[in-house]
């Protein structure tokens, strides 16, 4: 168990900074630098780049390991399809926020360039709970019930 999810948990990681890096980034550095005219001239320290960079890099980083950490939760039996599902709206409003805090720089742009991405990562997290979560007796009492109502269904027909 520890050396599949280690594998996954770097790769979406990894994923995730690529991402961060080569999409997201370059229209945050063009925000920050496009606050050049003819009066101020914009020049960016290596280290702003830098500091820009590496945060953008870790909290997409960060980010996609939602789907591991949903599995995860599943697993241990906090987390279930049923609950993801009844809490999707709040899941929604918390993932903007997340972006609007994590997002370097205040534009909505890039804080819908996280926030999107958030959104589908909860819904791949709810796939992944699906098919690897915990499997609990309430789950088989439910698929038993709906078998019985589907036999039932076809003895009437």
């Amino acid at each position: 168990m520890l050396v599949p999810f280690t594998f996954l948990s770097t790769l979406c990681f990894l994923g995730g900074a690529a991402f961060g890096y080569f999409v997201v980034f370059p229209p945050a550095f063009r925000f920050l630098v496009g606050y050049s005219n003819e009066f101020l001239t914009s020049l960016p320290a290596v280290s702003e780049y830098f500091s820009l960079a590496l945060r953008l890099l870790i909290a997409f980083g960060v980010i996609f390991e939602m789907p591991i950490l949903m599995v995860f939760l599943a697993k241990m039996g906090i987390v279930t399809v049923s609950f993801l599902n009844k809490n999707r709206k709040y899941a929604i409003l918390i993932n903007f926020i997340i972006a609007a805090v994590l997002t370097p720089t205040p534009d909505i742009v890039n804080q819908l360039m996280m926030g999107i991405p958030l959104l589908i990562l909860y819904e791949i997290s709810v796939v992944a709970v699906y098919f690897f979560g915990k499997k609990t007796f309430m789950d088989f009492q439910e698929k038993d019930r709906a078998e019985r109502e589907l036999d039932l269904a076809e003895t009437k027909e």
